[in-house]
């Protein structure tokens, strides 16, 4: 078997096992429904044309059916949810919609006062709408002969709901909602939509979510770095939204490392989301963009906006960017010789801020995806500056392909974030280990 079929099958297993189903996608396409690679998209997730003013508003809500729920005494389990859309702001200060998922649990919290709250921001899922984390908990295996979406957060998330701490996920900007290219990595975009989503949870009537509700943040990967971008701007963006605390995992902190990572690797296709995002967000960048892409290079931009995680590690595993350039030169060797762009990806960068409540940073010492070395020093620069950080080197032993190594700490790593987390939830201090870190790997 392809190394690329075995990381697919390992991925599709995986979401076998919390009780997921393949299942098709939607047959009728009417002819003003958004179609991405033969899924139709839900109405719901086209915005209107006027947005609210004010950040976290609810623009639209409905009931969404879960793909595992079972009957319960108190309710059904692990609880209800409630698909969301509502407003935020795009790091160009524009109004954006963005759309996501409420989920109520059924099981109490024991850990002491009001019901906690939860913001999930999903690891990277693609940049086809079909990809959104919201409709992953309707579906969460999609495979038509066009696509394939594996929805591997909802592991996390049933955890949570398990432990009565109630969750609400983000789709982030422009995956999901059909008016605008993701901005994948983007950590304005992906913080205000992290923050945002918690007061989009807190508007939302016929919750158990009260004023003395405690809120943390959980994201690993594209997540972690989501997470990490909103602990450091909650302080000036969202100060109605105080934390507990943050679980920040595989976060990718520096974008220039990071590329250079996955130049190659098994997701080489993240390369092209990034691209695309980058080009989204700033139009001035795409001067540069017409003077190295290929025409090569920009089929496969426009092949990757449509895409899930799973076809690109069909499609384009182990692709390198040299391949996609006028002149075989890599995109690292481009941001290093264009001004604007390294200036853009310096912008991008994550610790350069104090976050004002815990943060916990977990990095898996073996990964090559999300570079261990650029995770850890976003840990070394927090601590720099005087924040309470709970550092964790994720120690796994090398599995011998870049996904699996960043894969894993995820699942070796995630019953201790989700338990650190929820002693921040109840109450209880975190005990920094910024004195300790030069010694840890």
């Amino acid at each position: 078997m392809p190394a690329s079929s075995r990381l697919l099958a390992a991925a599709v297993t995986a979401a076998a096992c919390i009780g997921t189903t393949a299942v098709p996608a939607a047959a009728a396409e009417p002819t003003d429904a958004v179609v991405s690679r033969g899924v139709t998209i839900p109405a719901f997730y086209t915005p209107p044309d006027q947005l609210p003013t004010a950040d976290g508003t609810l623009v639209r809500t409905e009931e969404l059916p879960l793909a595992l729920s079972l009957p319960g005494i108190d309710g059904p389990l692990p609880g209800t949810a409630t698909r969301l859309m509502y407003k935020s702001t795009d790091s160009t200060g524009g109004p954006v919609a963005v759309t996501g998922a409420y989920i109520e649990p059924t099981a109490a919290w024991k850990g002491g006062g009001a019901r906690p709250l939860v913001a999930l921001a999903p690891g990277t899922m693609g940049q086809g709408d079909q990809c959104a984390a919201s409709l992953n908990l309707e579906r969460p295996l999609t495979v038509n002969g066009q696509t394939l979406s594996i929805g591997y957060e909802n592991l996390a998330i049933y955890r949570l709901l398990a432990q009565g701490v109630a969750v609400v996920v983000t789709d982030y900007a422009g995956l999901g909602s059909t008016d605008r290219l993701h901005t994948y990595v983007n950590r304005v975009d992906e913080a205000h939509a992290v923050l945002d989503a918690v007061r989009a949870a807190r508007a939302l009537d016929g919750t158990s979510l009260t004023d003395g509700s405690r809120v943390a943040l959980y994201g690993y990967s594209q997540g972690g770095g989501a997470t990490a971008a909103a602990a450091e701007l909650q302080p000036s963006y969202a100060p109605d939204v105080p934390l507990a605390g943050t679980y920040a995992g595989a976060a990718p902190a520096d974008l220039v490392a990071v590329t250079e990572a996955i130049d190659g690797s098994d997701l080489a296709g993240a390369l092209g989301w990034s691209v695309n995002g980058f080009l989204q967000t700033d139009p001035e960048l795409k001067p540069i963009a017409e003077a190295h892409l290929s025409e090569d290079g920009k089929a496969a931009l426009e092949d990757l906006s449509t895409m899930c995680v799973g076809d690109a590690l069909l499609a384009y595993n182990s692709a390198r960017s040299s391949a996609w350039t006028t002149d075989g030169s890599s995109l690292g060797d481009i941001i290093e010789a264009e001004p604007a762009l390294k200036a853009f990806l310096a912008d991008q960068r994550i610790g350069t801020l104090e976050p004002a409540s815990p943060v916990r940073v977990a990095t898996g010492t073996t990964d090559d995806l999300v570079p261990h070395a650029q995770a850890r020093e976003l840990a070394v620069d927090w601590c720099a500056k005087g924040a309470d950080v709970t550092y964790k080197p994720v120690v796994t032993p090398p599995l011998g392909r870049a996904l699996l190594n960043h894969f894993a700490p995820l699942l070796a790593d995630q019953g201790d974030a989700i338990a650190w987390l929820a002693d921040r939830l109840a109450g209880k201090p975190a005990a920094s280990n910024c004195a300790a870190l030069p010694l840890l790997p």
